[in-house]
């Protein structure tokens, strides 16, 4: 990737738009922001917006800013997203020039620059690797971020994407930067007595079935009754790894705000961003998510889902 290319149009741009995909997580939020941050430190007379929908839980990260009503001369910069439909809080053609910076497998261009590495471990880690290759000053607020984002899409650097490159990257923003990383973790997984309760509605009220597939649809009476948020709910799905009897999890909560169910999808064998990409999604072969219209699509999400599991246990998995 030639890092200068996307330095060369943040310099040319006096106005700058950074989004990413519906559905906010740390690492959509950590890499949007501590981008902005970064432009900021460096360009200061540039004006940067970072757009899309709040998420109550990840506030803390930072506050979205209001789209300027002319982006006709604005550069817009797209991270952790792969396809133009998933792009929240912007509409993609209104923009002069378009950058894309994600680690997901490649669904669709969009951008006049595409900056596609699916074997980052996250948006964040691109982001850190971007401003390191080109010298620039990274503050302690974005290294922050940046961090949270890294930790948030690796589980804690649990997953197989976790690579040496991951870890080279983090160490070196850490020593430049001085964060205390530690500190960063009680912030994170701070959680509320609510939190945990609706945990436990989830636990007594997942189903499994007999080929390992563990589900819940959640309406939004049920939400609302637990005080929780369709991308909240979604995000608890992390709390249920590594579970003996599941291969394939799903957390399906419905938006009825956006007319659609969102669903989480996480693995530990079989591929799930082929069924997922066949309802409004797609993500990474073992962590994706689908946006069905209906609980009866959800249906035959599940189904296909299960399917999945099937065959894999059949081939030994």
């Amino acid at each position: 990737m030639n890092y200068k290319q996307i330095l060369k149009k943040i310099k040319k741009y006096n106005d700058i738009v950074i989004a990413r995909h519906i559905g906010a997580d740390p690492d959509a939020l950590g890499s949007t922001i501590g981008l902005k941050d970064i432009i900021k430190e460096n360009f200061p007379n540039k004006n940067v917006y970072v757009v899309g929908n709040s998420s109550s839980r990840f506030r803390y990260l930072g506050i979205m800013d209001k789209l300027p009503e002319d982006t006709s001369n604005a550069v817009l910069i797209v991270t952790d997203t792969p396809d133009k439909k998933r792009v929240d809080g912007v509409n993609v053609d209104r923009f002069s020039y378009k950058i894309k910076i994600d680690h997901h497998p490649f669904i669709e261009e969009f951008c006049d620059i595409e900056w596609i590495d699916d074997t980052a471990s996250s948006a964040s880690q691109m982001i850190i690797e971007f401003a390191l290759k080109c010298n620039l000053k990274i503050p302690k607020e974005a290294a922050e971020k940046l961090y949270v984002g890294v930790v948030g899409d690796t589980e804690r650097f649990l997953h197989s994407y976790t690579t040496t490159k991951t870890f080279d990257l983090v160490s070196t923003l850490i020593k430049k930067t001085n964060i205390d990383f530690t500190s960063l973790y009680s912030r994170m997984y701070l959680r509320s007595l609510t939190d945990i309760r609706f945990n436990g509605f989830l636990a007594s009220n997942l189903i499994v079935t007999e080929n390992k597939l563990a589900y819940i649809k959640l309406d939004e009476k049920t939400l609302k009754e637990y005080n929780v948020d369709p991308s909240t709910a979604g995000n608890l799905i992390n709390n249920f790894y590594n579970i003996d009897e599941i291969l394939v999890i799903a957390f399906c909560s419905e938006d009825a705000g956006n007319n659609y169910i969102k669903c989480s999808i996480r693995s530990s064998g079989p591929i799930i961003n082929e069924v997922a990409s066949k309802f409004n999604g797609g993500g990474h072969a073992l962590a994706s998510g689908a946006k069905p219209k209906s609980f009866e699509e959800v249906d035959e999400l599940l189904k296909q889902l299960d399917e999945e599991c099937r065959k894999y246990i059949q081939n030994g998995g």
